[in-house]
C-alpha cells in the first residue's frame, strides 16, 4: 500500500462541467442560524463533496466571500450552488410546495436514529445553531427528525461534524437505491 500524492488524487476529480453533465443528488441542505463561519466552510466543503442539489444559508449564517469560509471550504463555496435566505420558513415552505422530503437533524421528542431512518427522495437536511439547534418553527414544519446518538456527556456535536455524518448517510442510502454513475 502506499498513499496516492495530491496530484494522483485530483487526475481522479471531476470537473464542475462534468458534475454539471452527470447532475447532482437530489438533497438541499439547509443550514439555519450557523454562528461560526468556520462551520459554515466545512458545511459547504462537506457539501461539494457529497454533491448535494443546493445549500441555502438562512438567518443570521454567514455567506461568502468570507476568508474565515474560505480558509475551511477551500474553494468548495465556489461549486456548490447556494443562496441566501433571511426566512428559513419560507424556504421551507418553497420547498414542500415542491414535494420535498424535510428532515431535522435535532433531537425532538420523535426523532429515530440517523442510522436507522429510510429517507425518502427528494429531501432537505435542516441544520442548526451550534447552541440553540433548529428553531421551534422550523422543527414543527418538518416531516421527520434525526438524531445521532451520544454516549458522552455532551448532548450534540458540533454541526458540521453531525452534518457529515448524516449527510453521508442520506447520500449512501441514495445510492444504493438509484445506483447513479459516481
Amino acid at each position: 500500500m502506499r498513499k496516492l500524492s495530491f496530484e494522483e488524487i485530483v487526475k481522479t476529480r471531476p470537473g464542475l462541467d462534468e458534475i454539471e453533465r452527470q447532475g447532482r443528488f437530489p438533497i438541499f441542505v439547509l443550514a439555519e442560524n450557523i454562528r461560526s463561519l468556520y462551520n459554515v466552510g466545512a458545511i459547504f466543503r462537506t457539501s461539494d463533496a457529497a454533491r448535494i442539489k443546493k445549500l441555502f444559508l438562512c438567518g443570521f449564517t454567514g455567506t461568502p466571500p468570507r476568508n474565515e469560509i474560505s480558509k475551511t471550504a477551500l474553494g468548495a463555496e465556489h461549486s456548490v450552488p447556494w443562496e441566501y435566505q433571511k426566512s428559513a420558513v419560507e424556504v421551507i415552505q418553497q420547498l414542500k410546495s415542491q414535494k420535498i422530503h424535510i428532515v431535522a437533524l435535532e433531537h425532538t421528542d420523535c426523532s429515530s436514529l440517523y442510522y436507522e431512518t429510510q429517507f425518502t427522495f427528494p429531501l432537505c437536511l435542516v441544520i442548526g445553531n451550534e447552541v440553540e439547534g433548529i428553531s421551534d418553527a422550523i422543527v414543527t414544519m418538518a416531516d421527520q427528525a434525526v438524531q445521532i446518538p451520544m454516549y458522552g456527556i455532551k448532548q450534540s456535536l458540533n454541526v458540521a461534524v453531525a452534518y457529515g455524518i448524516a449527510v453521508y448517510e442520506i447520500l449512501r442510502q441514495y445510492l444504493q437505491q438509484h445506483k447513479p454513475n459516481k
